[in-house]
């Protein structure tokens, strides 16, 4: 007789990789298998609605309003054949676990899987901060009941977010542009970086100078600045009133200009110098808190260049390998294992002293923060380096942040002195300043980032040399200098982040999907690290403003977040929520209806902005401007690269007088006998070299005119210089390869070998000499292949590996030569085998590209062909010289 199968606890998870390392650690009395993310959600287009439902009206926006707000949850095909396996494992399972992640979202999921898979056995509900076989064996020992809380806190979020989403986004693509979107989180973050790129606008420069003294004390020299003059303080920055350029009303300093400081240079040059105060301030430096998710993406974006969602991806890796805790949290609080294991290692790394005498314990100061769950911190109670996992690339770099982040929270305080030193001369006061660190403490491990590029960093030395108060010094050298106000800073990823989470505007696990969402849809340009809105988002933004108040106020945004917290915690409830959001005269339903007819598209779409004549208008084809010139109207597109700050009215003339001039010629070139034009297109102004001949496959040539050359005043012998690029420099002098110079999309650049580094303000493409292209190129990073974010499986037809990349316009999916986006709907984290090899199909398709086991065995074809080919001439050789070898001595003749 054959036994009976022992049945298996079944536990499900997200992701193969996370089920892989729990399987590891529970042994063969435990099923472990991934759910792929969310089985199912409300539907995203028509195709997702079941038959049977789609006559009714309410099933488009997936919430039925009218029957207290019930949500149609649908299974994606996608999700259907995962749904079936965990089904029929289920069958033979003793109970069902489940172990997805301990945040809301993760017990939505959870909740989900459990309605759907209707299990007649036991469930239970096991959480665990990080995946290590202590953990994950002290979670299976206390599991709970599924959150009802929990659960109903995100769906609330889940509903909120479709009713606002849909029901303000059509409204913008019949008002503003179609593919538009609005969201909660999405419209508030815009308009925060629409705002200050009005501030921007509005802003005024004020010019003022002051003077720098280079003095000697011995044989040390040291700088001062001048602060007064017969005991006035000098204007700096801070005097300036930002909407006048001028200095603010009731200000009791001296302005001083460019002929005041010269006059004061000449004087100075000839007074007597002194000490006339010393002081000393003495300063502790207490260490940062460890990671919440926000400020780990706030410093890898300053520290180590990376985006929120990059961040995000590289430590959901880290995470499902059990090197680091979840990473999807708002607390600050370390468990007591991990601080035991910190204070360990700090004393065996860098020694007692630089422990700090006591435990110390941080809070959170963020709006609406939840301490559920523990910050970010290095798994297990070893606290083990990169090197000593064995980590590289950027899961090594992010790892080695956080690992010093926990370090340095159990470290000494550091310890700096602070000197300022008072110096006169004649009716002149001028000040130096100097910083010493006198213990590091824990600076030894970690320094924190600062968003000003500027700002040197806290564990820098800047010391001045010991003086006493009457000592004598010597001037070396008196510099005036001039100084322009500067405008308030762009948002940075980094800064944006931490603007939300100060106002309490969305929630960890948000803010790499809205960093990246705002870019994806064209509200933003990330140029450098700034983050810069385009005139699509003014006008969105304009529009919100103007009839939807609430809906980009930060302070009613973040209210929401405050009752999904309340919901969460079973203090509210969701129905009465959502009815006064979404119902009743005041509901967003209510007010999209009643003012979608009073909304007039053109209006919206006009942007009159501050000191610009012309007006700004955001078209179907992206945005333009509009002016009258001699009692006629003209419209010129706006190159994309212009921010909306940025464009006054000398640009904006010179694009309206391109457009009225037409295509102009400059004249014949002189070897190539065709025309060259200047024209205006979506990236400015350009040379054309012919005209576009509609029986031509091949394009005219056409180059970018540099934005330090002015198109309406080009003469015809720069734009031959111009159409001529790219051009040779000569070679280079470490392997004698040849260094180009030319103008791309990005602007002028040098090349050489595969490297690129665009041109400063101060180069000039068409006169740059090979040295200089020689310096700049020591400045460019070298390309490296990329690393994949999530490795797939292999192509069942070509067996090439499916991978998935982060690109410069979002993540993709590449196999062999084929490359296809990832749609904007689907979480790459979450994407399978089958999805990417369908995503992969489809752009061969729709491209005429072939697999590449196809082009592989064409390339086989051709070599047997070559081969054959080859050798059928070689015979043919061979017989000719022996028939050539028979005739000779007859006839002499020769083949």
């Amino acid at each position: 007789m054959v036994a009976a199968k022992k049945k298996k606890a079944l536990v499900i998870v997200e992701s193969p990789a996370k089920a892989r390392k729990i399987a590891g650690f529970l042994g063969n009395t435990y099923d472990v298998r991934a759910s792929m993310g969310h089985v199912r959600d409300l539907p995203e287009k028509a195709a997702d609605i079941p038959a049977a439902m789609k006559k009714e009206a309410w099933t488009r926006l997936g919430v039925n309003v009218e029957n207290d707000f019930a949500p149609l949850y649908v299974v994606s095909p996608a999700k259907k054949k995962v749904v079936k396996e965990l089904k029929d494992l289920l069958k033979n399972a003793e109970e069902l676990i489940i172990a997805t992640d301990e945040d809301r979202e993760g017990e939505s999921i959870g909740w989900h899987l459990v309605d759907i898979l209707k299990p007649k056995v036991p469930v239970k509900r096991m959480t665990f901060a990080e995946i290590t076989k202590k953990a994950i064996v002290a979670a299976l020992q206390d599991t709970r009941d599924i959150d009802m809380n929990l659960v109903e806190a995100q769906e609330t979020r889940r509903l909120l977010d479709r009713l606002y989403g849909y029901t303000l986004s059509p409204l913008l693509w019949t008002k503003v542009k179609r593919g538009l979107s609005a969201g909660r989180v999405q419209s508030v973050s815009v308009r925060v970086l629409v705002q200050r790129e009005h501030e921007r606008r509005a802003f005024r420069s004020g010019s003022y100078w002051d003077i720098k003294a280079s003095l000697n004390v011995g044989s040390e020299l040291f700088d001062a600045q001048l602060w007064s003059v017969d005991g006035q303080r000098i204007a700096t920055g801070k005097d300036f009133d930002e909407h006048t350029g001028q200095i603010k009303a009731g200000s009791k300093v001296l302005l001083l200009e460019e002929k005041a400081a010269r006059d004061l240079e000449k004087r100075l040059l000839t007074e007597n110098w002194s000490v006339s105060k010393v002081e000393h301030r003495n300063q502790t430096r207490k260490p940062p808190a460890p990671f919440t998710t926000s400020t780990m993406q706030q410093e890898a974006n300053r520290k180590l260049n990376m985006s929120a969602r990059e961040t995000m991806q590289v430590a959901q890796r880290l995470y499902e390998d059990g090197n680091i805790t979840y990473m999807r949290t708002d607390s600050v609080t370390l468990s007591q294992e991990a601080v035991t294991a910190t204070r360990e290692r700090i004393e065996g790394n860098y020694g007692k002293n630089f422990l700090s005498e006591n435990v110390r314990q941080y809070s959170n100061k963020t709006k609406n923060a939840q301490e559920a769950h523990e910050a970010i911190r290095p798994a297990g109670t070893k606290m083990k380096t990169s090197d000593e996992i064995g980590l590289s690339g950027r899961e090594e770099k992010l790892y080695d942040m956080i690992w010093k982040r926990t370090m340095s929270t159990q470290m000494a305080e550091a310890q700096l002195r602070f000197d300022s030193v008072t110096i006169v001369a004649g009716e002149t006061e001028f000040r130096a300043t100097g910083r010493k660190v006198i213990f590091p403490g824990y600076f030894r491990a970690y320094v924190e980032g600062s968003d000003d590029p500027e700002a040197a960093l806290e564990d820098q030395d800047s010391t001045l040399p010991e003086m006493t108060e009457g000592s004598d010094l010597k001037c070396k050298e008196i510099e005036p200098l001039g100084h322009e106000t500067k405008p308030p800073a762009r948002y940075t990823e980094a800064s944006l982040v931490r603007k939300l989470e100060a106002e309490g505007v969305g929630r960890p696990s948000t803010y790499a999907s809205i960093m990246g969402t705002i870019q994806d849809r064209g509200y933003v340009r990330k140029v450098g690290n700034q983050l810069v809105p385009t005139f699509t988002a003014l006008a969105v933004t304009k529009l919100l403003e103007e009839y939807f108040p609430n809906m980009v106020s930060l302070q009613f945004t973040a209210q929401m977040e405050q009752s999904l917290d309340d919901i969460s915690n079973g203090e509210a409830e969701k129905l009465p929520y959502l009815t006064k959001f979404y119902s009743g005269e005041d509901g967003l339903g209510q007010q999209v209806e009643a003012k979608k007819e009073t909304i007039d598209p053109r209006t919206v779409c006009t942007l009159n902005l501050d000191s610009l004549t012309a007006a700004v208008r955001v078209g179907r084809y992206g945005p333009f401007l509009e002016a009258e010139v001699d009692g006629e109207t003209f419209n010129a597109s706006l190159p994309d690269d212009i921010a909306p700050a940025d464009l006054d009215d000398e640009t904006a003339n010179k694009l309206i007088e391109l457009k009225k001039r037409g295509p102009q010629s400059l004249g014949m070139h002189p070897e190539e006998g065709l025309p060259i034009f200047v024209l205006v297109g979506p990236f400015g102004p350009y040379l054309q070299l012919g005209e576009v001949q509609e029986d031509q496959e091949k394009k005219p040539k056409r180059v970018s005119i540099p934005k330090n050359l002015d198109p309406t005043e080009l003469k015809l012998d720069t734009a031959i210089e111009l159409i001529s690029l790219p051009k040779r420099l000569g070679h280079h002098p470490e392997d004698n390869k040849v260094v180009n110079a030319g103008i791309g999309r990005f602007g002028p650049y040098v090349q050489h070998a595969g490297k690129y580094k665009g041109l400063t303000k101060d180069d000039d493409v068409l006169t740059i000499q090979l040295d200089r292209a020689v310096e700049l190129l020591k400045l460019a990073k070298t390309r490296s292949a990329p690393t994949p974010i999530k490795e797939l499986g292999n192509h069942p037809v070509s067996e090439e590996p499916v991978n998935i990349f982060e690109g410069r316009y979002g993540p993709y999916v590449k196999s062999g030569k084929l490359n296809a986006t990832i749609p904007k709907d689907k979480d790459p984290q979450t994407l399978t085998l089958e999805e990417g090899v369908d995503l992969i199909n489809e752009k061969a398709e729709k491209t005429g590209k072939k697999v590449a086991k196809k082009k592989a065995a064409k390339k086989t074809t051709k070599k047997k062909a070559a081969k054959k080919k080859t050798a059928k001439k070689a015979a043919k050789k061979k017989t000719t010289k022996k028939k050539a070898a028979k005739k000779k001595p007859d006839s002499g003749d020769e083949e």
